[in-house]
């Protein structure tokens, strides 16, 4: 019999940081063998959700060192009519993965995603130094290879050492602790909460009329009128012509509280448009 669980599409290969977050989301919604389907880019995703491929979507929103993923933002902004439906952070631990009978000394190549390699230059410059290194498309990608040639070292997580059968030779290598990356799932416009929670958190887009001295400041004054405390402003170009630029708007509370649609409906008449990207338990 075929499982009637859900599909969760999720940017691959397997093994990336992106199928560990597929995969925590499926656990918290009671799944046990989750299907996921691979795609190769965030765009992709969005796409799999909007058009009914698959019922769920898992994109990541911002990592702690490197910012916001536009890639991200821009679907939401300009593409996608998806809803944020939960939020998920994970910890993000790089590992030295290498080939199960490599030694250090074996190592000619270092091989990673760009913010992989970035991210532990520390701990290169120290134990491998003077090697090449080459950037993947991923950081499954990079273990993918080093499982299959003994010169070549990855940085990468322990979850796609053992999935591409390398082993992990040092742990937690990264030059900063405490960096994590934000991943949210998303659901086709109107689906039900997956989650239940007392304490929301709501995303929005906003899209001025015309770029003039003090729009911000009004956003601001309608938040602050109901006591709605933001958690993130950021601004993002419209793509439509230079210095045009839009808003994305964090703050704890649900976009059906009545202070909240007060807000949003003062905004409305004021703005362009105002999209709510989805109001989901606050973590």
């Amino acid at each position: 019999m075929a499982s009637t669980d859900p599909v969760i599409a999720y940017l691959g290969p397997a093994g990336t940081y992106s199928d560990e977050a597929a995969r925590a989301f499926a656990k918290r919604l009671g799944i046990d063998e989750p299907q996921l389907l691979e795609c190769s880019s965030f765009d992709e995703v969005f796409d799999c959700v909007d058009r009914g491929k698959t019922e769920f979507g898992v994109v990541a929103k911002e990592n702690s060192l490197e910012g916001s993923v536009t890639a991200t933002l821009d679907n939401f902004a300009f593409k996608s009519t998806a809803n944020i439906l939960g939020e998920h952070v994970l910890d993000i631990h790089h590992c030295l993965v290498m080939h199960p009978d490599a030694k250090l000394e074996d190592v000619t190549t270092v091989a990673s995603h760009a913010q992989g390699l970035a991210q532990c230059r520390r701990f290169l410059n120290e134990r491998l130094p003077g090697r090449a290194s080459i950037t993947t498309s991923s950081t499954a990608e990079s273990a993918r290879l080093a499982a299959g040639d003994k010169h070549v070292a990855s940085i990468a997580n322990a979850f796609a050492a053992e999935l591409y059968g390398a082993v992990v030779r040092e742990r937690d290598i990264e030059d900063h602790f405490g960096n994590q990356t934000s991943f949210a799932l998303i659901g086709r416009q109107g689906h039900p909460q997956v989650f239940r929670s007392d304490r929301k958190k709501t995303s929005l887009a906003l899209f001025l009329q015309v770029d003039k001295a003090g729009t911000l400041h009004m956003i601001l004054s309608e938040f602050a009128y109901a006591g709605i405390n933001l958690s993130m402003i950021q601004s993002r170009p419209t793509k439509q012509a230079l210095g045009d630029y839009m808003f994305f708007i964090e703050f704890e509370g649900s976009a059906n509280d009545l202070a909240t649609q007060t807000a949003l409906n003062c905004l409305r008449l004021k703005l362009r448009e105002v999209k709510v990207l989805g109001s989901y338990p606050l973590i």
